[in-house]
């Protein structure tokens, strides 16, 4: 069925302004604020009961029509004709469903396209179980917006209102949604507003959504504070609201926030965020917005009665660069302050390593400092891996691949009882062997060789290995990049599985682990004999990262051991014998 709001979109751009639906031509009327709408629809497109209409729009004396900047499905693809499709007519079964907030919360990242052999959105709701005994409370889904081709990492995306088809469309989201809540998991949708991807974008065709000579790392920034960007901030903002009031989202995880350009005296984050705050009112849930950002500047997660944008949380680059350098030895590139175990302690105290201090990979001092007496741990989003670190590797290897089990425990160790809100890749729970790798389906052959060509010559002028380089549009690409559901069962899979899972259930039963006050941590690093001690509250945990046995003293007597990795002993009371690579957890009489 066509409504007429299905039918209205904003086009300044366009002198006449013509629907097409069902063999209809549908003249549209503009308004003094360059809306166009029907006057009036056919009852043929009014009356279709339970039937959906697929329409386009036609520009000025263009014959081939444009799909709508605000469609919902794209089932002919990125360039075809839209199909209507109403959300209001899902029979949802979440009604005792409350949300979930993001403090005390596990994030489980995931890709639709490879988490399951079928790649599609009913598919992944077989292993939800799967998720639920082991202990996860939110999956992120990585972008599932329309975009060019059948698969895709979905950060090339162009239909921002659309669910990808290939995935199974609005639908199936509607039902992956409401199966998650109903095992009491939220869901968290990345979303990406910093740019569009390079083929199906007809945006500038209609309005200036674009600052054309403004650009960021994959082309032309979005139009956020230029002529007429109140429309282009609206529409951002009304997509962000359909995910959490249509689809019954529980939180964005928004993209690459720094290439958001905002010249304007609210930035578009504050605003989007007194929104979503004012939906959250209104449904009487929490909704949660976490940025991505590169930053470390604290303001995103102020709040705006104190000058911040509002955000309520954001991913921390500097917890896995400390973490991934601890574990490998890896001390190249951007890893390259971040060597030594003292790294780690200082974020685990203060939130940011980079808090003013100088980065040698940028060549310039980096961050501003966290108020740690007014922030909450949990506002920082941390992990080992993730969908940009592992697939930014010039081979998509996931640390797994680089480290020893042992080692991988200790990754998993640290991430979950560290005081932040910890995040698992999808696989990582069981050390997955399949890689993730850089994927694209773009039918344009042009297009495709551009694309190939350019991530040859990324990792060229980074002195990387491109023979290790794997062609993105290459189907086995992204057949590699599918995970293996029958490793969890055997061997060390298994093993990491079940530490990992046990790892989560102290996090439920141990106050101190979820505890979200800055002041409730303390570490103390020997970057010497590579070893580092976290106390929170009453727990104590010793980790060794070297490739040789080291003792450390302890301030407090251990009452309990609570958890060990490889060898782990005391000597006294107060003194506990480690082995490479091992950690122990145990329990202090005195809380911190």
């Amino acid at each position: 069925m066509i409504t007429p709001e299905t039918l209205s979109l904003w086009a300044p751009r366009p002198q006449r302004v013509t629907a097409v639906a069902n063999g209809h031509r549908i003249e549209l009327v503009r308004d003094e604020n360059d809306w166009w709408r029907p006057a009036e629809l056919p009852a043929e497109l009014t009356d279709r009961v339970g039937g959906e209409v697929d329409y386009g729009f036609l520009l000025d004396d263009d014959p081939t029509p444009l799909p709508d900047p605000r469609s919902r499905h794209q089932p002919h693809g990125v360039h075809g004709l839209s199909q209507s499709y109403d959300p209001s007519g899902f029979a949802w079964h979440d009604q005792l469903w409350t949300g979930r907030q993001l403090a005390g919360t596990v994030i489980y990242e995931l890709h639709v396209g490879t988490f399951t052999g079928e790649g599609t959105l009913d598919a992944a709701i077989a292993h939800l179980d799967h998720l639920v005994d082991l202990g996860i409370d939110a999956v992120e889904l990585m972008p599932v917006n329309a975009f060019n081709g059948e698969h895709n990492w979905g950060y090339d995306g162009v239909g921002w209102y659309a669910v990808q088809h290939s995935y199974g469309g609005p639908r199936a989201y509607q039902e992956f949604v409401d199966a998650c809540h109903q095992r009491g998991i939220a869901v968290i949708q990345d979303v990406v507003y910093n740019h569009l991807g390079p083929s199906g974008n007809y945006l500038p065709r209609f309005g200036p959504y674009l600052s054309e000579g403004r650009g960021n790392t994959w082309g032309d920034s979005i139009n956020l504070d230029g002529p007429d960007s109140d429309e282009v901030r609206a529409y951002i903002i009304e997509n962000a609201l359909m995910w959490l009031r249509d689809y019954h989202v529980d939180g964005l995880r928004l993209d690459a926030v720094h290439a958001l350009v905002d010249s304007r005296a609210q930035h578009i984050l504050e605003e989007l965020a007194g929104e979503v705050d004012a939906l959250s009112a209104h449904l009487r849930r929490p909704l949660t917005l976490i940025a991505e950002s590169d930053l470390n500047d604290p303001r995103l997660i102020t709040p705006t009665q104190a000058g911040g944008y509002g955000l309520t949380g954001q991913w921390s680059d500097d917890f896995h660069h400390a973490l991934y350098a601890g574990l490998t030895g890896d001390t190249s590139g951007y890893y390259a302050d971040f060597g030594s175990p003292s790294a780690l302690a200082k974020i685990i105290e203060r939130g940011y390593f980079h808090d003013g201090t100088g980065s040698s990979f940028r060549g310039r001092s980096h961050g501003r400092p966290l108020d740690q007496e007014r922030t909450a741990t949990w506002r920082l989003v941390v992990c080992s891996d993730n969908h940009d670190q592992i697939g930014n590797r010039a081979a998509g290897q996931r640390l797994s691949s680089m480290v020893d089990h042992r080692r991988l425990q200790l990754a998993s160790l640290v991430t979950l009882l560290a005081p932040f809100t910890p995040m698992i890749f999808m696989g990582e729970e069981w050390g997955a062997s399949t890689p993730w790798q850089f994927f694209t389906s773009h039918p344009e052959p042009e297009l495709g060789r551009a694309v190939a060509e350019g991530r040859l010559q990324e990792f060229a002028g980074m002195s990387w290995d491109t023979s290790s380089v794997p062609d993105p549009q290459d189907p086995q690409t992204f057949l590699r990049s599918k995970l293996d559901w029958s490793e969890p069962r055997t061997g060390e899979h298994a093993e990491l599985l079940a530490f990992t899972g046990q790892l989560l259930r102290l996090r439920r039963e141990l106050p101190d682990i979820t505890d979200p006050r800055f002041y409730r941590s303390t570490a103390t690093a020997d970057d010497v004999h590579r070893t580092l001690t976290v106390r929170r509250g009453e727990l104590v945990i010793v980790i060794n990262f070297a490739d040789t046995e080291n003792s450390v003293q302890l301030g407090a007597p251990v009452d309990g051991e609570l958890l060990t990795v490889g060898e782990a002993v005391f000597d006294n009371a107060r003194s506990v014998r480690l082995g490479a690579h091992s950690a122990l957890v145990g329990s202090v009489g005195q809380p911190l």
